[in-house]
């Protein structure tokens, strides 16, 4: 049951509004005063607050500006005899729900107790499903490129920049996209995806800007574009570097006016969209190939994303590793497996070409086709027993000095770990570095101290 606070101190209009709402089905506490109210908003808040604007001592304009301070969700209907515009404005800004003027149509004040808590209930439950999308769409791992990675986000997506995300396929440039859409001041409105690689030529205009009844043989109807699906939101063009030169050029007509017309129209649409595209092509390079035009990488590379590839990063593979076996163990109701050492090094030592996709769709194998829980040696597929054989095994082995590096840190420190029995402070010590500077290194390489 929904709890109704009246403040006002006419005991006739407490009366009324109580035996109304008491009606509607609320339970209704009153107060006579703001100084009562608010201490007993602080001890219990209800659902919503009928507040009377003239008070004795506190009026209710201070209280409202007080409550709303404390209980920014808490909603509040004004009430007043002989309220000026002045005042309402004033209250409005504060963020009352609605100022209602005496006498009052009980009608009127059931009608708008009603909305507010409608409102209130959809807010709620938008925040609610804002939250489960950011733990849907959260980007793992702890590694100093990661955590920059999700810094920069933060800072960018509050935001109407837009933003060109590079990156290898499967190293998540899309989880980046989302999280821009979820920390901006446009979460509560559409995000649209376009995989432009995967619409054909000739369709692709049709998706992005729709079209009208009988523009071509098969338009039936008319039909909204990406664009203004997108309109308030954000739209997410992947695999940009996959558009053909025709469609470029019409994406930076748009990018410049953020208006359009749609396929076989003559009205012009305009739209309020931020836009964040991805690729994993060099785009300087396909420029000077011909296969992308400059202006349009000019004006989409306003904040530029990379998000390395996972062999750059393996300090965050038993991360990885442990969020995908726990996920694809909730889906198939299966205790989470184990992975004993000689197999997660294995893991750790490959260079996962496929990068993160490769390693959710290995680990769900894993839960799916290790009936013991434990994950051995003979469990790892033998592509990736044979990239280790081939001289992954040894930092000599990598391609590039900042790889050896890695692993040779990696192993080194491992190796003293096992010296001293785990001891960090010892280990720190025996190898001429600071403790802090070792727990960061441990935690950035994944390695279990």
């Amino acid at each position: 049951m929904k709890t109704i606070m009246v403040v006002d101190d006419e005991k006739n209009i407490r009366d009324s509004l109580e035996g109304v709402l008491r009606d509607e089905g609320f339970e209704v506490v009153s107060s006579e005063n703001a100084e009562e109210a608010i201490s007993r908003i602080k001890s219990a808040p209800p659902d919503l607050v009928l507040l009377d604007i003239w008070l004795a001592g506190m009026d209710g304009v201070t209280a409202l500006s007080e409550i709303k301070t404390a209980h920014p969700g808490l909603p509040v209907v004004m009430i007043s005899g002989h309220g000026t515009v002045e005042t309402a404005v004033r209250a409005t800004k504060l963020g009352a729900y609605d100022f209602l003027e005496k006498p009052l149509s009980l009608e009127k004040v059931v009608l708008t107790v009603s909305h507010a808590l409608e409102e209130k209930r959809l807010m709620e439950e938008n925040t609610a499903l804002l939250d489960r999308a950011k733990k849907k769409y959260g980007i793992i791992g702890q590694t100093a490129a990661i955590v920059g990675l999700k810094n920069d986000i933060r800072r960018v997506a509050p935001t109407n920049s837009w933003v060109l995300i590079t990156g290898e396929n499967g190293t998540g440039k899309e989880l980046v996209a989302w999280n821009i859409h979820l920390y901006s001041n446009r979460s509560g409105k559409p995000f649209v995806e376009v995989n432009c690689a995967a619409i054909p030529e000739e369709l692709i205009e049709s998706e992005l800007f729709g079209h009208e009844k009988g523009a071509f043989t098969s338009a039936v109807s008319s039909k909204k574009g990406k664009f203004d699906m997108a309109d308030g939101g954000t739209i997410f063009l992947d695999e940009i570097g996959d558009m053909s030169l025709k469609t470029q050029a019409k994406v930076l007509r748009i990018l410049e006016d953020q208006s359009f017309e749609r396929v076989g129209g003559t009205k012009k649409i305009t739209v309020d969209v931020r836009v964040v595209a991805a690729t994993n092509k060099n785009l300087p390079e396909e420029i000077k190939k011909g296969n992308f035009r400059e202006d349009l990488y000019y004006r989409l590379n306003v904040i530029p994303f990379h998000v390395p590839p996972l062999r750059e990063r393996t300090g965050d593979i038993p991360l990885f590793v442990r969020h995908f076996l726990e996920e694809f163990s909730r889906e198939t109701s299966k205790d989470v497996p184990t992975v004993e050492d000689p197999a997660a090094g294995m893991l750790l030592r490959y260079a996962w070409p496929g990068n993160v996709r490769e390693l959710k769709n290995l680990m769900e194998r894993f839960v799916i086709m290790s009936p013991s829980g434990v994950i051995t040696t003979d469990d790892v597929p033998s592509y990736i027993k044979g990239d280790v054989r081939s001289g992954q095994e040894s930092p000599l082995g990598r391609e590039t000095l900042r790889q050896a590096r890695v692993d040779f840190e990696r192993e080194f420190i491992m190796k003293k770990l096992n010296e001293f029995g785990g001891n960090v402070a010892r280990t720190a010590e025996a190898i001429g570095i600071e403790r802090s500077h070792l727990h960061r290194k441990i935690k950035a390489y994944g390695i279990d101290a």
